[in-house]
This record gives structure tokens, sequence and C-alpha cells, in this order.
């Protein structure tokens, strides 16, 4: 096993962030200070970027898409493979075994509960989960 923090400098990830070995970080993705990255996590910003804040937690077998093949494959490689960027603001929780979706931006200081599927934009100061995730209370200053 090598260093967490050492991995998510070679990344070029922000100060202090820290990033598993069994991390698996596709095309442009971009990480701010002191954010943590658990093990078992996909990064996906192979379509148009994934940014992620800092002083964020990202738990374990958390997976954030850039892009989706879903078109592609059900007009039988006729359609394109979709992309949008994905932006994870600062201060940000998602909880373990979430899926967050391409194109969706989660605000700063956001909790995103455990098992998710986010598939819209999700507020600043807001907690929200579920399958699809829905808004279900307020973050306090």
């Amino acid at each position: 096993m090598t260093d967490r923090w050492e991995n998510a400098r070679e990344y070029g990830f922000g100060e202090g962030s820290s990033c598993y070995d069994n991390v698996l970080i596709l095309g442009d993705v971009r990480v701010g200070a002191h954010t943590w990255i658990g093990p078992n996590v996909i990064l996906d910003g192979s379509g148009m970027g994934l940014t992620i804040g800092s002083h964020c937690s990202i738990s374990a077998g958390v997976q954030i898409y850039t892009h989706n093949t879903v078109r592609r494959s059900v007009s039988l490689g006729r359609d394109p493979v979709d992309y949008a960027p994905t932006v994870i603001g600062d201060g940000v929780y998602i909880g373990p075994n979430t899926v967050i979706a391409m194109g969706v931006t989660i605000g700063d200081c956001a909790v995103i509960g455990a098992m998710s599927f986010v598939n819209g934009d999700i507020p600043g100061r807001k907690s929200a989960w579920g399958c699809p995730a829905r808004i279900v209370g307020n973050i306090p200053d």
C-alpha cells in the first residue's frame, strides 16, 4: 500500500488531499485541498471534466460520472455517447456507494446520504438521499 497523500499529490490534487490506491481516475479530474477520496471510488472525468472542491469527503464505493452510454446502447450504436461536466462544491460529504450521474452540480456544504443515486442538481447546504436522491433537509451554517 502506498501513501494516500502521495497518491493525491501525484494526481495533482490539492494540498492535504488523500486518495487510496484502488481509486479509478479517468480523464480530467480536479480535486481541491484537504479532500478525502475513500477506497474503491470511481472518478470519471472523461466527458468534459470532473471538479471536486476542497474539504470534501468522498466515501468508499462512490461513483461520479461525466458521461453515459445509454443512448448509444439502446440505439444500437447510432447515437453518440453523452457527455457533461460534473461539479462537486466545497465541503461536500458523499456517503458510501452513492452514484452521481453526469452533468450534476452539488453545491457547497451539501450532504448526500449513503447508497443514493443523484441525477439532478443539489443546492448548497442541503441534505439529500434516496434513489433518486431528493432533498430532505437543510445543513445549518
